[in-house]
């Protein structure tokens, strides 16, 4: 009983954090609206990469990469988040092995 109790709380929030990321996705250029992503639109458009890459597979006006930005800001925050988050995990995975070969 209790797995099946947590098998509807991990959808849930599976559901739940599915929805949020999708709000939160660049748009396709068309819709120009008065304020720019800045440095933290920025962040957060990197950080979510990953599934906005996969959801413009299924809606192709979908992009990873607000158009409507501040320039120089935007793109400093999109790809500090692209490495930051990707890089980390390689540089952990490495200490990881490391560690683990030293046992």
């Amino acid at each position: 009983m209790k797995t099946t109790k947590k098998l509807v709380l991990v959808l849930s929030l599976t559901i739940v954090l599915t929805v949020l990321l999708t709000g939160c996705m660049p748009g396709d250029g068309a819709n120009s609206s008065e304020k720019l992503a800045g440095f933290f639109t920025g962040i957060w458009h990197g950080w979510i990469a990953p599934f906005s890459l996969i959801g413009s597979f299924f809606k192709p006006n979908l992009s990873i990469y607000e158009v409507h930005n501040t320039g120089f800001a935007y793109d400093f925050g999109f790809y500090m988040a692209i490495i930051s988050g990707f890089g980390g995990l390689s540089l952990f995975r490495k200490k990881h092995r490391e560690n683990n070969s030293n046992n």
